[in-house]
């Protein structure tokens, strides 16, 4: 009979980094799957587009660049928000979003929080802009 292999503690690592501290993904509201899938639908016709699964989100691409991302079960900031990417921000735009209080602004995410059915054609204009730069 094979004698059992004993398991060996290992020490602690010394300066583990501490993990960032990550953005609140609540889940999302039925209301909310609805403007996402109304969202994704006028978005799917856009050339080049392809979509893939991301951390309870759907990543929008052109091509291999990824522009924005709508919530499929997790919202990003707010259960209610759809994010877009800028890389970097144009100046332009930049004074808009200070301008919009339904943005939340990060170095290359920002987040638009939806709020109502009419919100939706801000967000797609913000998501068209995203994705007009991301060539």
């Amino acid at each position: 009979m094979k004698a059992k292999k004993a398991k060996r503690n290992r020490p602690a690592k010394q300066n583990a980094r501490s993990m960032r501290d990550r953005p609140k993904m609540p889940p999302i509201s039925e209301e909310m799957k609805q403007w996402s899938a109304m969202l994704k639908t006028e978005v799917s016709g856009w050339p080049r587009i392809s979509t893939k699964p991301m951390f309870g989100m759907m990543g929008l691409y052109r091509g291999k660049k990824i522009f924005g991302g709508l919530p499929v079960t997790r919202g990003f900031d707010t259960p209610n928000s759809v994010i877009f990417r800028f890389d970097p921000m144009p100046q332009d735009l930049l004074q808009r979003v200070l301008k919009d209080s339904r943005i939340t602004p990060g170095k290359r995410w920002f987040s638009f929080e939806v709020a109502s059915t009419s919100d939706l054609r801000d967000a797609l204009w913000w998501l068209n802009q995203a994705y007009e730069r991301a060539r």
